[in-house]
C-alpha cells in the first residue's frame, strides 16, 4: 500500500477551480517536487495535503486513512509553509519547546534539531531578529520535531541567504526515510532533491515523471516549458535563458 494516496482531488473557490481532479501516489521514502507557474495550484494542493484546506471533491489518504478531519493522520505530517508561523516574541528554543510539549515529545529533541539546522548557538535569540532564511530553518526544525512520516514544504528555497540555502538543502537530502513533497520554482535543486516531478498547469496534474527520466536538469526544464508555460511567452520561472538558476539572497544572515 502507498503511504500517500491522492484521488481526484479538486478545490474550488466559488466559480474558480484552483486544483482540478489531481491524483497520484507516493510510497514511504519517496520524494516529489511540484512545479508549475504562479497560480498553477501548487500551494493550494500542499495546503490540502496538510489538511489546512478541505478539498471540494476527492480523497487524501495516509496509509489508507483519510487525512482530513483525522487527528491521528495529521500528527504524522510535518509542514513548512510560506509563512513560518513562529512566535516572534519567543526565542528559537522556546518555539521548539512549545511545539515539543504540544506533540508530547522530549524537549531535548528541539536541541538536537537546532543543531541539525545549524542554529544551536542562536537558540536563545528571539526569532523576530532572524533573517527569513534563519526563520525558515527554525520552522523546518519545528516540522521535524515529532518525526513525521510525511514532510510538506512550500517553496523551501525561496528568499534564502546562502547559509540557510545550503543548510536546508543538506537537511532535506538526509530525510531518506521520510516521504517529502515540496513545491518549487527552483528546477535545478528540485531535480537533485526528488524522485518524482509533478507538473501542474492551471490546477491540473499534466504529468508525473521520475527524475531518472531526465539526463540532466536541462531536459527537465524543456519538459517544464512543454507542460507549464502559459502560452504568453513566459519563460521558466527562476531559470535564466542559459538554463542556470540564479541565487536569491534575503536581507539577513547568521
Amino acid at each position: 500500500m502507498s503511504l500517500l494516496t491522492v484521488s481526484a482531488v479538486t478545490k474550488q473557490f466559488g466559480p474558480h477551480v484552483g486544483v482540478s481532479s489531481v491524483s497520484f501516489e507516493l510510497d514511504a521514502g519517496d520524494s516529489a517536487v511540484i512545479v508549475g507557474a504562479n497560480g498553477a495550484g501548487k500551494t493550494t494542493l500542499i495546503r490540502m495535503l496538510a489538511s489546512l484546506s478541505r478539498p471540494t471533491e476527492g480523497d487524501i489518504l495516509l496509509d489508507g486513512e483519510p487525512v482530513i478531519g483525522n487527528a491521528d493522520a495529521r500528527s504524522r505530517i510535518g509542514v513548512v509553509g510560506h509563512d513560518t508561523m513562529l512566535y516572534d516574541e519567543l526565542t528559537a528554543r522556546e518555539n521548539l519547546k512549545l511545539h515539543a510539549r504540544l506533540h508530547g515529545v522530549p524537549e531535548s529533541r528541539g536541541e538536537q534539531l537546532l543543531q541539525t539546522v545549524g542554529l544551536a548557538t542562536r537558540g536563545s535569540d528571539r526569532v523576530d531578529g532572524f533573517s527569513h532564511g534563519m526563520q525558515k530553518r527554525v520552522s523546518l526544525a519545528r516540522a521535524l520535531l515529532h518525526d513525521p512520516d510525511l514532510l510538506l514544504f512550500d517553496e523551501p528555497y525561496s528568499g534564502l541567504d546562502q547559509a540557510s540555502l545550503q543548510r536546508i538543502t543538506e537537511v532535506l537530502a538526509t530525510l531518506e526515510d521520510k516521504t517529502v513533497i515540496a513545491t518549487t520554482h527552483d528546477l535545478e535543486r528540485g531535480y537533485h532533491l526528488a524522485d518524482y516531478v509533478l507538473f501542474l498547469y492551471r490546477g491540473q496534474l499534466v504529468e508525473q515523471a521520475e527524475t531518472t527520466e531526465f539526463d540532466d536538469v536541462t531536459e527537465l526544464i524543456e519538459r517544464y516549458d512543454k507542460h507549464c508555460r502559459l502560452g504568453d511567452g513566459q519563460t521558466t520561472p527562476g531559470v535564466s535563458p542559459t538554463g542556470t538558476t540564479p541565487t536569491t539572497v534575503d536581507g539577513g544572515g547568521e
